[in-house]
């Protein structure tokens, strides 16, 4: 069973979010978070990544760099900027981009829960990423973040969302990159009694986006020892047939001496090439390639793509085992300079791009992962090869926050 539960959350004022709203602080590097706040005093960067309010050459792990969180986002509530609900509940919050829409339900879950692998997840998370969130939540008494987590859909928890979205939102506006954002809330007692007891039947919850931040709020948990609400964590649940998973590409700084006519003849022994193909993969274990101004498809051969081994079947897999360890010698993708990602929504031209420039001397684009296949994956306790899914689009930082 899933345990959810209300919860009094900091929003925005409506008529501030589209200024105060922001990406998440772990897709921007400093330098790109410091340019997006320019000249807007209400930028919730300010608060997620603080040392863009500090000299570029300071560290941005300095104790003063969460101090200085800390002070703007106290600035914020006592300007009224951020606001307080006065009694706890749920919140829906609905995404809109183009012909896609997803809604989920705002709600803190249970950190024990997730130790006991009931809240499941994908990937392996970086000990000083970890070290910055946690640093983060314990100065600020916050967490002013969702994690991005979904569940397997359900009809009942479907119809519920339906019904209490048909009214206006009281959060509405659109985000510089198109993305609209809703939000309504829910505090009347019946609709949190249906929600828990909805949510006790869904066997598990699923990771999507925000492992470190999951991480770092349970490290916390444990050093409180559960004080205060530090027992949860801040989510937005998500039915998974509503997701929209993108391809992470990948990028080669060199053809590790070989010639392009080498590097395709090298590639014909796993694969089966064909010239002129879509920047696009039709499907699954097939890869596009780029080099020297074309695009080759890349099938791999039937015995390959067949392995009994879930993680082995994916195509991000298959490019690692099969092409960037022996023909590129990438022991690691986790380490090596050599490779670059191109996640989500900068796409196939940004890869030629790059590749034209001579920054890099080739590149793949690649499937994007199968929601199916990454419970599958989850559910055998089993990690994903990094850079193997990316979610779109992404949640927005301020839109709800915590406070322990």
């Amino acid at each position: 069973m899933a345990t959810i539960k209300p919860f009094a959350a900091v929003r925005p004022r409506p008529e501030l979010a589209v200024r105060l709203c922001t990406l998440p602080y772990d897709v921007l590097s400093s330098d790109e978070a410091r340019e997006l706040a320019a000249g807007n005093p209400f930028s919730f960067l300010r608060v997620s990544k603080p040392e863009i309010d500090l000299p570029a050459t300071h560290n941005p792990y300095e104790p003063e760099v969460y101090e200085k969180g800390k002070r703007t986002l106290a600035r914020f509530l006592s300007e009224g900027w951020l606001r307080q609900d006065a009694q706890p509940g749920f919140y829906l919050y609905r995404q809109t981009v183009k012909r896609h829409c997803q809604t989920g339900v705002v709600a803190v879950v249970s950190c024990e829960e997730y130790q006991r692998n009931l809240i499941r997840r994908h990937e392996l998370t970086k000990p000083e990423k970890e070290d910055d969130r946690v640093r983060h939540i314990e100065a600020l008494n916050a967490q002013t973040g969702p994690a991005f987590l979904f569940y397997r859909a359900d009809a009942a928890i479907d119809s519920f969302v339906a019904r209490r979205t048909a009214a206006g939102p009281e959060i509405d506006f659109t985000a510089p990159d198109g993305v609209r954002h809703c939000s309504w809330s829910l505090h009347a007692e019946p609709d949190l009694a249906f929600l828990q007891s909805a949510f006790e039947r869904i066997r598990f919850l699923y990771i999507a986006d925000g492992h470190h931040r999951a991480a770092a709020a349970v490290r916390v948990f444990q050093n409180r020892q559960g004080s205060g609400n530090s027992r949860y964590f801040l989510t937005v649940l998500f039915p998974h047939n509503q997701l929209r998973i993108l391809p992470y590409h990948r990028l080669l700084r060199d053809l590790h001496g070989l010639t392009p006519p080498q590097l395709l003849e090298r590639l014909a022994a796993v694969c089966h090439l064909q010239e002129n193909a879509a920047p696009t993969p039709p499907g699954p274990h097939q890869i596009s390639l780029f080099v020297e101004g074309r695009w080759y498809g890349l099938t791999f051969h039937a015995p390959l793509a067949a392995a009994s081994d879930l993680i082995e079947q994916l195509d991000v897999a298959l490019l690692q085992r099969h092409i960037l360890k022996p023909i590129f010698g990438l022991a690691d993708p986790r380490t090596s300079d050599r490779l670059c990602f191109i996640g989500g929504v900068r796409g196939t031209r940004d890869l030629e791009k790059r590749v034209a420039s001579g920054e890099f001397a080739c590149g793949f684009s690649l499937h994007p992962t199968r929601i199916e296949d990454l419970m599958a994956i989850a559910d055998a306790g089993e990690m994903m090869p990094p850079k193997s899914t990316w979610f779109e689009p992404k949640l927005r930082d301020a839109m709800f926050c915590h406070l322990l």
